[in-house]
């Protein structure tokens, strides 16, 4: 059997990916290994400091330790740590957001990145852009920030989170072939936010773990 180990800065998204897994990874073991105070350490420092690093780098190498075949790096906020960390490891690490990055600028010269974190929105706008470059593609990036979104999401306020991504989304979409949703939490919108746009609005848990198993399948694991 297949062991994948998941690492986790929010309780939010463990049971959709748990759900993915389940549906699209079969004769497979997940490892949860869930750090929920990391991204609320983030958002205070207005980034990933060095000490932040360090921890994260630690899970990774525990994580591997497990046993595991494969890492699933499941936040967005902290994926420049996990590029940087996948030299330091011997299995590999598959960042949720790599395939809605490569299929975004597959799919439109101008893409916009909509994210309800500062912290995740610069990191987001940072892959696109490295994987428009590894597509030889030339891409604008139109930045979308739904303020107020997570302090409503968080404040158990979800409807009016949901219609704060909503407006930026038609903001977004205004100079935007594409859209992203920088933030896994944001998956259960995508369908919603396509049909309110006009627009290819793409979330990143399923494209993720539908890497993950590629790349399990690439190894014979």
């Amino acid at each position: 059997m297949r062991t994948v180990a998941a690492f986790f800065t929010a309780q939010a998204i463990v049971e959709p990916i748990k759900r993915l897994f389940s549906e699209l990874v079969s004769d497979c073991r997940l490892i949860n290994i869930i750090e929920d105070a990391m991204i609320q350490d983030v958002i205070q420092a207005g980034r990933v400091t060095p000490a932040i690093a360090r921890r994260l780098t630690r899970y990774y190498l525990a994580a591997q330790d497990t046993g595991a075949d494969l890492i699933f790096n499941t936040c967005s906020s902290i994926g420049d740590v996990a590029i940087q960390a996948r030299s330091l490891l011997e299995i590999p690490l598959v960042k949720i957001d790599d395939a809605m990055a490569a299929e975004a600028v597959r799919t439109g010269t101008r893409v916009g990145v909509l994210a309800t974190l500062p912290t995740t929105l610069a990191p987001t706008v940072r892959l696109v852009r490295a994987q428009a470059e590894k597509a030889g593609r030339s891409v604008t990036i139109v930045e979308g920030l739904a303020k107020g979104a997570y302090e409503a999401l968080v404040g158990g306020q979800p409807e009016q989170h949901d219609e704060l991504i909503a407006t930026a989304a038609e903001d977004v979409a205004r100079q935007a072939d594409v859209i992203v949703l920088a933030q896994g939490s944001m998956a259960r919108m995508e369908a919603a936010l396509a049909r309110r746009t006009g627009k290819p609005v793409l979330s990143s848990p399923r494209r993720g773990v539908l890497e993950a198993k590629e790349t399990l399948e690439r190894l014979g694991r």
